[in-house]
Order: structure tokens, then sequence, then C-alpha cells
């Protein structure tokens, strides 16, 4: 749980730093590279310096295409259609994506985890719900498609550790922003635009994003991901939601119904009860 609580603290900030700063502003795709090599570049020197067989790099190639890669086009490009608001809205159901697609490979049906998931949608519904603009299903379905790649990369990436148990991930993770990588050039070098960053701030948040949001966080989020049970990492995906109103609260003094945060707070607390068996009692 260290490793998701401190992920989800990093990535409030985050959340706000893309709407604010860099949507409408700068070049989706050219972001999105951006936080990927930078990443890539974090963790370079371990590429550089262990070697691991094509069954374990290829794999997490591949989930950090899904994962990142893909995840990130269909992201920022929901900033463009959607408000912040309305993003957040929408994100509500990766932990039902991901309860689901774990019981199904797993080939079982865990009732107590399906429930929570459910209550930490609700709760992330009732904090975050306002009045949709009239034409949003299309942003409905890309901040969908964001979320199934996410909720795909996670599952993946635990069931895959726990086929390999002995590897060191710190080692083995640069992989992942590589694969990701694969996905993020082609898609600049195609439909990326000359809208670059014109800014320092600009360029801070990028370094800030890259470096840590992505270098650090997707890091220390998957390593978590396998430490915890699949109901817990699909309520913790959820905790975000009230870690990122805090932010707008406490930094942006974004005006939020404290009641609602407060109820949904509970809501996914109990989420966090239900799912508080080790990972290694029902996955």
């Amino acid at each position: 749980m260290f490793y998701l609580i401190s992920v989800t603290v990093l990535w409030a900030f985050s959340f706000s730093l893309i709407g604010v700063y860099l949507a409408g502003q700068v070049d989706p795709y050219f972001a999105v590279l951006s936080r990927i090599l930078l990443a890539v570049l974090l963790f370079s020197p371990l590429l550089l310096r262990y070697r691991f067989s094509a069954g374990l790099v290829v794999p997490v190639m591949a989930i950090g295409a899904v994962q990142l890669g893909l995840m990130y086009l269909f992201y920022y490009q929901s900033f463009l259609l959607l408000s912040v608001a309305e993003v957040l809205v929408f994100t509500i159901f990766t932990p039902l994506y991901i309860t689901l697609l774990y019981d199904v490979l797993a080939r079982r049906f865990n009732p107590q985890f399906l429930l929570a998931a459910v209550i930490a949608v609700l709760a992330a519904a009732l904090m975050r719900y306002n009045s949709l603009s009239t034409n949003y299903w299309t942003g409905f379905a890309v901040v969908q498609g964001a979320n199934l790649c996410f909720a795909i990369g996670q599952v993946s990436y635990k069931r895959l550790i726990a086929r390999h148990p002995g590897v060191t991930q710190y080692q083995l993770f640069g992989w992942f922003y590589a694969g990701a990588a694969c996905i993020a050039i082609p898609a600049w070098l195609v439909l990326g635009t000359s809208n670059y960053p014109t800014s320092t701030l600009h360029w801070t948040v990028i370094l800030w994003l890259g470096l840590v949001a992505s270098g650090l966080g997707y890091y220390g989020w998957n390593k978590g991901a396998t430490q915890v049970s699949s109901g817990m990492l699909a309520v913790m995906n959820n905790a975000l939601i009230p870690a990122g109103l805090l932010v707008n609260v406490i930094i942006w003094q974004r005006d939020t119904d404290l009641v609602r945060l407060s109820v949904g707070c509970a809501m996914i607390g109990f989420s966090i009860w239900l799912c508080r068996r080790p990972a290694g009692q029902g996955g």
C-alpha cells in the first residue's frame, strides 16, 4: 500500500498540471513523447547494465506500450474534448475494468472485490459529478479507451510478476518505458503538430511529469500493484479523485462541495476495508 498511496499523492498534483498548463497549449503528442522519453532517460543506466530474457522483456514492453503509450494518447486527447471535471468523472470506471478483467483471466468471480469496485465508482461519481456538456459522448469514449489501457496494463503486469517472483523490478522496468516509446514516437511523427512548449513553465511541467510523475510514478504504481489484491488495486485507482480534489482546493483554491468530498472519501475508505485481505488471499 505504501507505493500506491505515495503515487496517488504524486499524481494528484500531476492531473491538474496537465489540465491547467498543457491542455490546449502544447501539442498532446509532443507532450506524451516528452514524458515517455524522459522516463526512458531516467531508467537508461539500468537498461544498459542489466540483461533479461526475451520472455520478460517483450511482455514488459507490450505492457508499457498499452498501459502508458496508448493510454497517454487517449488521455491527452480527452482534455481537448472535455473539461477537467468531465475527464475526472469519466475516469471512475477503471476499478470495474480491473476487477472484471482480473477475474476473467483468473477464471473466477470475487463478488467482494466487485462490490468494493462499484462502491469506489459511486464514491468518485459523488465527489466529481457536475453538469456535463451536451456533446460529450466522443470524449467519454476517448476516456474509456484510456481507462481500459490503464486497467489492462496493471492487470497484465501484476500477473506477469506473479509468474516471475524472483525478478528485481527496478532493473527490468526501463523496458516498460521503451515499449511506450514505440507507440509515442510514430504517433508524434504522424499526428503531431508544431505547437511546442513556448515558456519555461511549460518545460518545467513537462520535466516534472516525465521524470517524476511518469518515471518514478509508474514504477511505484506497478510495483505496488504486485503487492496488493486485485480488489485493493481496483479501489486505489479511484483514490486519486479525493486526492486531486484536495490539491485543487488547497493549491488552486477551486470550489468544492466538502460534504460530498467527505462522504465520498468515507465510501472509498469502506471499499479499501472490503479489500483488506493480502495479495496472497484472492489475488
